[in-house]
C-alpha cells in the first residue's frame, strides 16, 4: 500500500500535465489552428500574435450557455462578428468563437455537441474592441 501511495504522489511531470490538460477549459492553441477575423483568414505573424495574446490570456470565469445558442454566443446589444478559430485538441475538433469586448473577452468552445463559455483578460485582446 506504500507503494502505491509513493508512485501515485510522485508521478512524472509528463504524466501530471496530461492529467490536468484533460480538465483544462482555457485551451493552449498551437500554431496550426486556423484563425478567421472578420470572415478572412489570418496568416503569418498576425496569427501567431493572436495565438500568443490567446494561450497567455488569464482565466475569469465560466458562463452557462442556453441549449439552442450552440452557434454563436451574444450578448444583447451584441452585433459584432466573432473571431473564429478552428483547431484540434487531443483528438477532436473544437472550434472557439472570441468575443473582445473593453473589459474582458468572451471564449465560447464548441465540440461535439458540448459547448462551453468563458471569460479572459487578456489586454492584446482587449485592445482589438477598442
Amino acid at each position: 500500500m506504500s507503494a502505491l501511495k509513493l508512485a501515485i504522489t510522485c508521478l512524472p511531470t509528463p504524466v501530471v500535465k496530461w492529467f490536468v490538460s484533460k480538465f483544462e477549459m482555457h485551451p493552449h492553441l498551437s500554431e496550426e489552428a486556423t484563425v478567421v477575423i472578420d470572415g478572412n483568414q489570418v496568416y503569418g505573424k498576425d496569427k501567431i500574435q493572436f495565438i500568443n495574446s490567446f494561450n497567455e490570456a488569464t482565466f475569469l470565469k465560466k458562463y452557462y450557455v442556453h441549449p439552442g445558442n450552440e452557434q454563436y454566443y451574444v450578448h444583447p446589444g451584441n452585433n459584432e462578428i466573432p473571431v473564429i478559430i478552428d483547431t484540434k485538441i487531443g483528438k477532436r475538433d473544437v472550434r472557439l468563437f472570441v468575443y473582445s469586448y473593453k473589459d474582458r473577452v468572451d471564449v465560447v468552445k464548441q465540440y461535439k455537441k458540448k459547448i462551453l463559455a468563458y471569460s479572459l483578460l487578456s489586454d492584446n485582446l482587449q485592445k482589438r474592441s477598442a
